[in-house]
């Protein structure tokens, strides 16, 4: 069971600025923007790669939650970032789903 599970099923506290039955959203616990909020299903998915055609209106849902997120935090009008990271390579830490809603500066390319 990932972290991101233990959230979900509320084993551990998150600061949650959405949830719906599908979708929970939190903010970040090492936040690397002004606004850093984790978008996650609440479906076991260790990644996008994981992901099948049934997954399809989960997914497009994850990216609409992440800009309603962003429309919410404040940030949605000067710009943000949305970004998943996949497998050890890519930089992924919890092998469960997640979007970063990052916002509040400005983004720098490539992000490092």
């Amino acid at each position: 069971m990932t972290i991101f599970q233990k959230i979900i099923d509320r084993e551990i506290p998150a600061d949650i600025v959405f949830e719906d039955d599908r979708v929970l959203a939190f903010r970040d616990i090492e936040p690397q923007a002004p606004v850093h909020v984790l978008v996650i299903p609440k479906k076991p998915l260790a990644s996008v790669a994981s992901a099948s055609a049934e997954d399809r209106d989960l997914l497009g849902h994850l990216l609409l939650v992440a800009q309603h997120v962003a429309t919410r935090e404040g940030v949605a009008d000067g710009g943000f970032r949305i970004v998943t990271n996949i497998g050890q390579d890519g930089g992924q830490a919890v092998e469960h789903l997640h979007l970063h809603v990052l916002g509040g500066r400005a983004m720098s390319w490539p992000p490092g």
